[in-house]
């Protein structure tokens, strides 16, 4: 299963946030020395696995066994440093587009210039508003009620807007970086290790984490299709690529439980009611650099 936690450290070119623009973090108020001591024990514990390195393959084309193993093991592999900096900046440049071109607030027609807004002419949904430090999933029937267990939701400071995209689904119809980040030869060549050669890529969103504002995604499992196939393994649902522009810190990482992908459909009210909060005691963040890739299973 998979967490987004709502807690984010300043960035290098802070998304969405004017660079004069002071980032808050999030208080936990009563839960603050939890979390703190939560988030240190996990970062520990994630850094200790031996799950990072660099893409790396065989002569005859096949994945590393050192990499294809721990992907088996832990359901999770931090690929460094695949995304050069040329890339990188590419993207940036891209995003930061993005971010200007969207809606002044949840309905708008226009950007803060008066053009016509990023999404506002797409069919399908493409931004997702939350309240600043909100979980707008969590507890819901929404994603196919994947997300049973709501988060805590910290208070944000008193002059946090209302409402803030904090996902954007479709997201390549945006950016022509993007679009060749998503046929990166290598992540395509992984893609083919991984699923086999006729393997079909089926999604792409970009998450936005903003200091103090960014939203929480609770505790989930990607997949939703192939949990009763009689064909079911551990891997059945796929993997996602999860490129990291900025880097993530244990406090805005995606969080996961380690080897929970070979359990089948998890009971996840039932994990966190055990456990007696949402902070699973086993959890470890994505800890990640810029240009770094994650390889994560779909059952996580």
């Amino acid at each position: 299963m998979t967490l987004f936690p709502v807690r984010t450290a300043t960035m290098t070119e802070p998304l969405v946030i004017n660079k004069e623009q002071v980032a808050h973090r999030a208080d936990y108020g009563v839960h603050e020395q939890a979390m703190q001591a939560y988030i240190r024990a996990g970062q520990s514990r994630a850094l200790a696995l031996p799950n990072r390195g660099q893409l790396r393959f065989l002569d005859n084309g096949d994945l590393h066994p050192d990499i294809s193993s721990a992907v088996q093991k832990y359901g999770f592999y931090v690929l460094k440093n695949l995304v050069c900096s040329d890339e990188l900046n590419d993207i940036e440049v891209d995003v930061f587009n993005i971010l200007e071109r969207l809606p002044t607030s949840k309905g708008s027609p226009v950007d803060k210039q008066g053009r016509s807004a990023l999404g506002v002419d797409c069919e399908g949904v493409s931004l997702f508003w939350s309240r600043p430090l909100g979980d707008p999933f969590g507890g819901t029937d929404r994603a196919a009620g994947r997300h049973p267990v709501k988060m805590l939701e910290p208070e944000p400071v008193a002059d946090s807007p209302e409402q803030t995209v904090y996902l954007i689904l479709g997201v390549l119809q945006f950016s022509d970086a993007l679009l060749r980040l998503y046929a990166h030869p290598d992540l395509l060549r992984l893609a083919a290790c991984l699923n086999g050669e006729d393997f079909v890529p089926f999604n792409e969103a970009m998450f936005i984490k903003q200091p103090g504002l960014g939203a929480s995604v609770a505790w989930h499992q990607d997949g939703v299709t192939h949990w009763d196939s009689k064909h079911w393994d551990s891997s059945i649902h796929g993997y996602t690529f999860q490129a990291q522009l900025y880097g993530c810190t244990a406090a805005n990482a995606v969080w996961s439980v380690p080897g929970s992908h070979r359990l089948g459909k998890v009971d996840i009210s039932s994990w966190a009611a055990d456990n007696g909060s949402e902070r699973l005691p086993d959890a470890v963040p994505y800890i990640c650099d810029p240009g770094d890739v994650v390889i994560h299973n779909r059952q996580l």
